[in-house]
């Protein structure tokens, strides 16, 4: 261990958190950040006529869990889609059959086995989706149109290489009677989660995906208990989390929550009284949570950090950060994501802005991430062309990347 030079164990990255109403103790604070990266199995023969729509996970999952897996480390699964209607994406596999269950049991039990703690994220795409993917009518807060004309779902239809414009196939508004299902669906792969033995659950609440949509006003036209104010918008989200909370614990429940972002066309006005008013609710609801988490506001998936900075000041929030969510959230795990690095991550912790650190892209090409940043090791590059498959060659981005000492650059 000559080379590991320039120690950084002295940072607040490296003590110990706990979660889970104390349940859980981490011995660092480096989170792997919920990434999908579509590398699973179909569970049929697809055809033309028939096209799979279902994946499982496989043994390339679990490898690449378990090489990031370290002792008292927490990593966040990918987003499992609790039914068909809500899987966004080919190759990612959800959490809504057994075969599903089994093959993220295997990956639970590999990530325990090196001693660190997941996270199952549950994640519904709404109307960031296309019928031709899922089978079924795509779901939303209200029946609005992609906002952008010209658009295109990110993957063609099944059997075609014909972009599918967004804006073609609107969404069918969600009555009352399919949200009570729709929560349904969620606290059902919630149940299975924390029998297959996750640690906890987290409910994706940003990234404009469904709950998102509700807290949105530009998604969320309606004009019932569940649209119109601040308020009503929130009412998604708070009966969401209740219900996970009745079913698994709110002590073993976490929420993500993109107050900010511009992804998937979510344009939503009042971002700072929606999501204040959310969070006074989840807090007062629920003091227990297991850790909130949190996106940069300048940090965005689809633009620079440039462009995100002309939206925040046409918003009259040119200086805009963190820290009132971090006030209402008072003692609960505060974690943040956005782009976190070996050069800027380094004194948040001290200074009281946040508990923890989600780290993505750099956990991908990095699988020995937590050791580079404890002793100043330079870190890998990603190949952002990796990112999504699915893909023939599946392990290449994925499971390939050396660690510092196996390297032979």
């Amino acid at each position: 261990m000559g080379e590991l030079v320039n120690s950084r164990w002295g940072s607040k990255l490296f003590q110990h958190l706990k979660i889970a109403n104390g349940k859980i103790e981490l011995k660092h604070r480096i989170v792997h950040a919920p990434l999908t990266r579509n590398r699973g199995t179909p569970l049929s023969d697809s055809t033309p006529e028939n096209p799979n729509r279902i994946w499982i996970p496989n043994q390339h999952i679990v490898d690449y869990y378990a090489q990031r897996a370290t002792v008292g480390g927490l990593i966040i699964s990918e987003g499992l889609p609790p039914s068909l209607e809500g899987n966004a994406m080919p190759g990612v596999p959800g959490l809504f059959i057994k075969e599903q269950a089994e093959g993220w049991k295997k990956v639970v039990d590999a990530v325990h086995a090196k001693g660190a703690y997941i996270y199952a994220q549950l994640w519904h795409s709404g109307r960031a989706n296309i019928p031709q993917l899922t089978g079924t009518p795509i779901v939303a807060p209200s029946s609005v149109p992609w906002d952008d004309p010209d658009e295109c779902f990110s993957y063609p239809a099944p059997h075609t290489t014909t972009p599918v414009r967004l804006a073609d196939h609107p969404p069918t508004e969600l009555t009352r009677d399919h949200i009570v299902r729709t929560m349904d669906d969620f606290c059902q792969s919630a149940r299975m989660a924390m029998e297959i033995g996750f640690d906890g659950v987290e409910l994706h609440g940003g990234n404009g995906y469904l709950p998102e949509q509700f807290l949105s006003s530009n998604a969320n036209r309606r004009t019932d208990d569940y649209g119109g104010t601040p308020e009503k918008r929130c009412k998604f989200v708070i009966d969401l989390m209740d219900k996970l909370a009745q079913t698994v614990g709110q002590e073993n429940l976490a929420i993500r929550l993109t107050p900010f972002g511009l992804f998937n066309q979510a344009r939503g006005e009042q971002r700072v009284e929606t999501w204040s008013h959310l969070c006074r609710e989840l807090k007062r609801r629920h003091p227990h949570l297991s850790y909130v988490s949190f996106v940069e506001p300048r940090f965005e998936q689809i633009i620079s950090v440039d462009e995100k900075q002309s939206f925040l000041n046409t918003w009259g929030l040119s200086s805009v950060d963190l820290s009132s969510f971090r006030a209402i959230w008072d003692d609960t795990p505060f974690f943040s994501a956005g782009g976190f690095d070996d050069e800027n991550s380094w004194g948040l912790l001290e200074a009281g802005r946040y508990d923890g650190l989600l780290f993505g892209r750099y956990f991908i090409s990095n699988p020995d991430l937590v050791d580079r940043l404890r002793h100043g090791l330079p870190l890998a590059r990603y190949d952002r062309s990796r990112f999504y498959g699915p893909f023939a060659d599946p392990t290449v981005g994925y499971t390939d990347y050396p660690t510092y000492q196996n390297r032979t650059d």
